[in-house]
């Protein structure tokens, strides 16, 4: 069988994705993958993916009428069905990814109008699939997959083929970091979702005195100006240089802590094994914590100060 995923975007929500490579590969099915630009990174050596097309339907609309859109798209339509997928599930559930699904001329299995973020778009599916409620957005994912036949046996994201892969800039900053480092994300992909950089800072800092971890700042696009107020409250922080996925994976794996809310780098540090703090507020970490060690999630509000939380941090590394 060939499929192809389409799981447009973002860093977080493609890793969750990646089971269904995995589980399909090991079924037997070349696996395609439609992925937007900024997150080809993601899956570019994973021995899972055996093609990866890109959408870049950012660009698309902001010149939705331009002879460059309409050629883009008609070759993307080509290369899909020159692929020719058995099967193609939609992992995003919005009108650009039900589209683009549609557009390889294969069956779409998706998630049903209840279960997505633009309902009538499951008008372009053909196998509307509802999984069980209140469960992790992986198994919700992996739903996808039983529906077209593939079995499930492997079901926690790993990213460690990122590892593989050379990041001079990654090497660089850890040749400068001799000592045991925690690896700090202040950002949020939207703004309620946000700690706050005074409390990391804090919370670092406790960290530094109690456990001998040095502190280092990691941030992604539009999150370098908490990055570096959290830098500005603790000098004694290192800020990452802007890294793409595999740099920031190689960092990763080798720090003793990841403490991060609901954030793509969070669901990277946690497909790569390594030991996660996650700060949820808004959101359900059921449905979106890590999926590897689920009770690292702290669910805080007003109240939760840097030091109940340093107290769960001590928890996760002593485990």
């Amino acid at each position: 069988m060939k499929l192809l995923i389409v799981r447009l975007s973002s860093l977080g929500d493609v890793i969750h994705a990646l089971p269904i490579a995995a589980n399909a590969k090991r079924a037997g099915a070349e696996v395609a993958w439609l992925v937007e630009p900024a997150y080809r990174g993601v899956l570019e050596g994973n021995p899972d993916v055996a093609r990866i097309f890109v959408a870049d339907t950012k660009r698309w609309r902001r010149s939705p009428f331009s002879p460059g859109t309409a050629s883009d798209l008609a070759r993307l339509r080509r290369s899909l069905r020159e692929f020719a997928p058995d099967r193609t599930l939609d992992a995003q559930g919005l009108w650009k990814s039900a589209l683009l699904a549609r557009s390889a001329g294969a069956p779409v299995i998706s998630f049903a109008a209840t279960d997505r973020k633009e309902p009538a778009s499951a008008l372009l599916c053909d196998e509307p699939v509802r999984p069980l409620p209140g469960g992790h957005v992986v198994d919700r994912n992996l739903a996808l997959a039983e529906a077209a036949g593939i079995p499930i046996r492997h079901r926690s994201p790993d990213a460690g083929f990122l590892l593989r892969r050379p990041s001079p800039e990654a090497d660089a900053f850890l040749a400068g970091q001799p000592t045991p480092f925690a690896v700090y994300h202040p950002g949020a992909g939207r703004p309620e979702k946000a700690w706050g950089e005074e409390r990391f800072a804090a919370l670092a800092a406790l960290l530094a005195a109690d456990a001998g971890l040095s502190p280092v700042v990691s941030w992604g696009p539009g999150d370098e100006g908490r990055a570096r107020r959290m830098a500005e409250l603790l000098p004694e922080a290192r800020v990452l240089p802007p890294l793409p996925a595999e740099g920031l994976a190689r960092v990763a794996a080798r720090a003793a802590l990841f403490i991060a809310g609901d954030t793509g780098p969070l669901h990277l540090a946690d497909a790569l094994g390594v030991p996660t703090l996650a700060l949820f507020g808004p959101t359900d970490p059921v449905r979106n914590g890590p999926y590897r060690r689920p009770q690292s999630a702290v669910r805080y509000d007003g109240a939760t100060d840097p030091a109940t939380v340093a107290r769960r941090a001590f928890e996760v590394l002593a485990a």
